[in-house]
């Protein structure tokens, strides 16, 4: 790289061919590489995943029920949501839909010590880690080989906002926002391969690493490590609460009124009825 312009004028600056053969590409085709090989290796470690239990397809939907009952409140009467409200919070209560009713007061040890949220942990362990180590190594590789290398000129022009985002791990706060370093470009591969990884491997493929930062957020939310197994009545009675809480309006309460005063025609309403 050389020659840089006065700042006053566009910024000039000429990259060696060698840094696109020999760092720009490899850079991309060992993450598509990798994430192809973390995929098939994840289908060899956890196998076929098991088929959910009826009852336990009935325990996630009707949690959903529950959500979208505190979603789209406003879209049915008041009478509507408050007998659905009712007859959801005592149904949570009781434990109605619960798996196992008479282990409604079991504890998360107890949760973790069946045979089958066992293994469901420990395929979440090895999902995890199979999206850890690849992504650790491909970063520190990229870091210790190519650090402070600028490798791609974008050919259209940005916002001072993306420079912390597109020149990480390089200190020149003169530089053109345009120009991208290597740990950047690790980056926007990370976030940017999920198509072609749909692409060769299908929609519900183990190579995106954005999928599981996703899921590992979640779970950090909620207060759930990941790989471990739900406890449904807790979250029941979440609901419950949070169904409890709710204040109702209904979206068509006074909709003609509301209509006539949007378009003017309230005056004239009021007018007619007086003859």
């Amino acid at each position: 790289m050389s020659g840089l312009a006065d700042n006053t004028t566009d910024q000039a600056m000429f990259l060696d061919p060698a840094i696109r053969d020999w760092v720009l590409f490899p850079i991309t085709v060992i993450m598509v590489l990798v994430g192809v090989f973390r995929h098939q290796l994840t289908i060899l470690m956890t196998g076929e995943p098991p088929k959910p239990e009826l009852k336990d397809i009935r325990q996630g939907k009707a949690l959903m029920r529950g959500q979208l009952l505190a979603q789209n409140n406003s879209y049915i009467p008041t009478p509507a949501f408050i007998e659905r409200k009712k007859y959801l919070c005592q149904a949570y209560e009781d434990g109605v839909y619960l798996k196992n009713k008479a282990s409604k007061e079991q504890s998360a040890a107890n949760l973790m010590a069946d045979p089958k949220n066992m293994e469901v942990m420990m395929d979440g362990m090895k999902k995890q880690m199979m999206g850890i180590v690849p992504q650790t190594l491909i970063m520190g590789w990229i870091q210790f080989f190519f650090s402070g290398f600028i490798l791609i000129k974008l050919p259209f022009p940005l916002g001072v906002r993306f420079k912390q985002m597109l020149q990480s791990g390089i200190m020149t706060p003169n530089m053109d926002v345009k120009w991208v370093s290597s740990l950047s470009w690790y980056f926007i591969n990370l976030f940017g391969l999920r198509g072609v990884f749909s692409l060769i491997l299908g929609g519900e493929n183990s190579a995106d690493g954005t999928r599981d930062m996703t899921a590992m957020s979640t779970m950090g939310a909620m207060g759930q490590q990941p790989g471990q197994p739900q406890d449904f009545n807790k979250q029941f009675l979440g609901m419950k609460d949070s169904l409890s809480i709710i204040y109702h309006e209904w979206d068509l309460d006074n909709i003609e009124q509301r209509v006539l005063v949007k378009y003017g025609k309230q005056a004239r309403v009021f007018k007619s009825s007086r003859k």
